[in-house]
């Protein structure tokens, strides 16, 4: 395939060839794995732990529940699902290893040693076979797959009839006087901290405009219900800020 009919897609506002940016979100993750949880609280003012908890409310996790969590990173989902479950397994897959071993060094990794698996790998090809999971949770991680709608169709693949996807993912506020207030933090202030926190600006800068190229809610919600999804809804989180989308495989 020449360079001139190659499909290409967005690494935040950049134009790149769709083979490409996978290996380019790698490398943000792991230059900022060993910070990303202190990120995440400094960037949302701790707001993040507000929405993973009203991910797990809508959830409602049941005992013996087997959980998939794709791009679960630092294994924040993992944590919350089986601590609301009481009892279950929880599947943690990143494309990015650092993150993976930044999770396993979190005490709630020791105690939960039992029911969690850790794995490298995909999100448009997952290590799994069809209908091996009662939950699919992705969590600020679909914006940063190179072709979202295959993540979607892999996620209806390994789930059980019956099985349950949740997509928490920042999306856009409906107020535009409050979405250029938001827009103004965003640009000006999460960067910085990227750097006085991580040293690291570049890959800031990539996750807030990676949060601009994302589908708005409706547009999502069509991409679940694209999928094969039934009963798709969505929840606005914090205005719009962020968004839980939900789908049902029947």
């Amino acid at each position: 395939m020449t360079q001139d009919t190659q499909k290409t897609t967005h690494f935040g506002f950049e134009t790149v060839p769709e083979n490409e940016k996978a290996g380019r979100v790698q490398g943000v993750f792991n230059s900022v794995a060993s910070k990303y949880d202190v990120m995440n609280d400094a960037m949302s003012m701790g707001i993040h732990r507000v929405w993973k908890d009203a991910m797990m409310d809508w959830l409602a996790p049941r005992p013996g529940q087997q959980l998939l969590d794709v791009a679960g990173g630092t294994g924040d989902i993992a944590f919350r699902f089986l601590k609301r479950a009481g009892q279950g397994q929880a599947t943690v897959l990143d494309l990015t290893e650092p993150m993976l071993v930044e999770g396993r060094k979190r005490a709630e990794a020791e105690a939960m040693a039992d029911s969690l698996d850790w794995i490298v790998g995909d999100a448009m090809s997952l290590p799994f076979p069809d209908n091996s999971f009662d939950v699919y949770t992705i969590s600020f991680g679909i914006r940063n797959v190179t072709r979202p709608q295959d993540a979607l169709a892999e996620a209806f693949r390994v789930l059980r009839p019956g099985g349950r996807l949740m997509v928490l993912e920042f999306s856009q506020i409906p107020n535009d006087m409050m979405q250029k207030v938001y827009d103004l933090y965003s640009f000006n202030i999460i960067p910085r901290l990227g750097q006085m926190i991580a040293g690291d600006r570049d890959s800031y800068q990539y996750l807030v405009e990676s949060i601009r190229r994302f589908p708005d809610q409706e547009s999502f919600l069509g991409m679940v219900q694209g999928a094969g999804f039934e009963q798709a809804k969505y929840r606005n989180l914090t205005m719009g800020v962020a968004c839980l989308h939900s789908g049902w495989k029947i």
